[in-house]
């Protein structure tokens, strides 16, 4: 067979693709988002049909081979090799890795048909002339496409599912009928054996009390396991779209009780999950003042101490550093050191979370709960899930519906399902004057409890931490904050993800971590000077704060004083409270 040239048929392969663009756009309402980034890259292959012919020629050249292979194969002739399988980075893919692909002609061929596809329109996005934002929105939705239409996320098209349902005799397939009518119920889609776990009973067991609360937060202080402890205090400020107990998962993989065995006095704020009429007018200056100053006091007033250390995990870290801006524009000296755990602080690359945010939909955000309202937390858990569609959505309807199986037991995925509820007026407030309108990097463009912001008047020690595979929080975003902090800052990158990346206990020996003394104005350039240690980050940022100790003294006897006693064993009632 002659092989198409593509000097000589670029117009037909021109014509050719723009049917099929044309096609793919049917997916979308005209009128939707998702539309519209269509149409932009029919325009910009519309202006340039040469490159679209180039595109055509070689996807249709190895659409012929998959089918020339799949013929030979038929015939029993040997197969010529065709690049489709495998991943962006050229790894196999995981979804098609079982026997029962490759053994069955028809799924081989249907899986590489699909791959070949899938790279065909990676290639259209990413060859398209378009402006960043807008090849953003198009690599997101095209990636959502692609993963939607997998063959394995369908009971006829997936050779496994249908294999087990004929040595099941079916009931697999009743199984997983079950488990999806379950899900519809929770409206949620089940990623572990929520059965295993319980907080208070296996999460979020390291000893403490519950020292303070009031209607937004409760702040526990954790028993100490040395004889000896650090005269400063750590104080932990978690996400507040998130649970705390993240930081407090299992004895074996807990940063509280790490961060108790190295000496220090832990204090943990624990969000409310609002869920009543009476605080869904909370805003940000709620958080700041009764959230994360009203805890500095209160750890400064039990511990004796003039400072403490503190730390921000996410959310958490965006607003510890706004209140530490609070307390510099008044003159205070409160914190002796701060750690930002995958935290941004200046917004100019958000990631895909950037693709749900633009002023239309902000501004009808604002007129639903802009006054008072409150987002709920499943929403937010969708849109996370969404990021990582193939990892946290369509795996889990492959191994619960198409197979009947019930999720393994994973503490963290149980953390993940469990939602937090936010007042709509704060929830407003953040997205439009981080997200939107990035305002949080301009000294003075934000007031927070009467005060102008300027992250560039924190002048304390800081540790950064940023995770390279982090789809939340991108690391070359976090790395922007060494840009705006003036004080003495180490930025150090750990491998794997948002969380995973996180938790990382020595005693695993897992993954790796980056560190460097320069922090250039490139976060690229600083790679490039990064020297790579194996294993945890997690005794290098000990022997960091060590050095912010002030000295030891002997362990407490009694969690609290006299003014701020006991008021109930950790993890407290607000984290127990759960979204149905």
């Amino acid at each position: 067979m002659q092989e198409p040239n593509s000097e000589d048929h670029s117009g037909a392969y021109a014509q050719a693709g723009g049917a099929l663009l044309q096609n793919f756009l049917s997916f979308f309402p005209a009128g939707s988002e998702a539309g519209q980034v269509w149409q932009a890259l029919i325009q910009a292959h519309s202006t340039a049909p040469k490159r679209l012919a180039a595109l055509q020629t070689g996807y249709f050249q190895q659409q012929m081979a998959l089918w020339a292979g799949m013929v030979a194969r038929e015939s029993g002739q040997p197969q010529s090799p065709v690049d489709a399988a495998g991943t962006a980075d050229g790894s196999p893919d995981k979804r098609f890795s079982g026997h029962e692909w490759r053994d069955s002609r028809y799924h081989d061929y249907l899986s590489q048909v699909y791959l070949l596809n899938s790279r065909f329109l990676s290639d259209l996005v990413e060859s398209a002339e378009l402006e960043a934002p807008a090849k953003q929105r198009l690599r997101f939705y095209t990636r959502q496409l692609i993963d939607a239409m997998s063959p394995a996320n369908f009971a006829a098209t997936n050779p496994e599912a249908l294999q087990l349902a004929l040595e099941t005799k079916g009931e697999s397939l009743h199984t997983g009928i079950r488990h999806l009518i379950e899900d519809v119920e929770q409206g949620r889609v089940s990623m572990t054996d929520e059965s295993a776990f319980e907080v208070g009973r296996n999460l979020a067991i390291t000893p403490g009390a519950v020292v303070f609360e009031n209607e937004l937060i409760q702040l526990i202080q954790y028993a100490p396991a040395t004889a000896k402890v650090r005269k400063r205090p750590l104080l932990m400020v978690p996400p507040c779209i998130n649970k705390f107990y993240i930081l407090d998962l299992q004895p074996e993989n807990s940063f509280v009780r790490y961060a108790v065995e190295q000496g220090n006095t832990v204090f943990m704020l624990s969000w409310r999950n609002i869920t009543e009429d009476s605080l869904d007018k909370l805003g940000w200056d709620d958080y700041i003042a009764d959230g994360v100053l009203q805890a500095v006091e209160v750890v400064r007033a039990i511990s004796k101490s003039d400072q403490i250390n503190a730390l921000g995990f996410c959310v958490g870290g965006t607003l510890l550093a706004a209140a530490l801006a609070v307390l510099r524009a008044r003159g205070e000296e409160r914190v002796a050191s701060v750690t930002l755990l995958a935290t941004m602080l200046d917004f100019t690359y958000p990631g895909d979370i950037g693709v749900f945010i633009d002023e239309a939909s902000m501004q009808a955000r604002e007129a639903a709960i802009g006054k008072g309202g409150i987002l709920s937390g499943k929403e937010l858990a969708f849109v996370f899930s969404a990021l990582r569609a193939n990892d946290l959505v369509w795996s889990y309807v492959v191994n619960n519906y198409l197979k009947g199986k019930t999720p393994d037991a994973f503490d963290i995925l149980y953390w993940n399902a469990d939602s937090t509820n936010l007042p709509g007026p704060m929830y407003c407030w953040y997205v439009r004057n981080m997200y939107l309108e990035n305002k949080l990097r301009e000294p003075g463009m934000l007031t927070t409890c009467g005060v102008p912001l300027d992250l560039g008047a924190i002048h304390l020690p800081t540790y950064i931490l940023a995770t390279r595979e982090d789809h939340i929080v991108p690391w070359k975003t976090a790395y922007l904050s060494t840009q705006h902090l003036k004080g003495d800052t180490r930025f150090v990158l750990g491998a794997s993800g948002h969380v995973a990346g996180v938790i990382n206990p020595p005693a695993k020996k897992r993954r790796s971590y980056w560190i460097s003394d320069r922090l250039p104005a490139d976060a690229e350039a600083w790679l490039a000077g990064a020297a790579e240690t194996r294993g945890s980050w997690w005794p290098n940022w000990d022997a960091w704060l060590r050095g912010f100790s002030g000295g030891e003294r002997a362990a407490p006897k009694k969690l609290g004083n006299a003014k701020f006693k006991p008021i109930e064993a950790a993890p407290g009632r607000y984290v127990k409270v759960r979204i149905r």
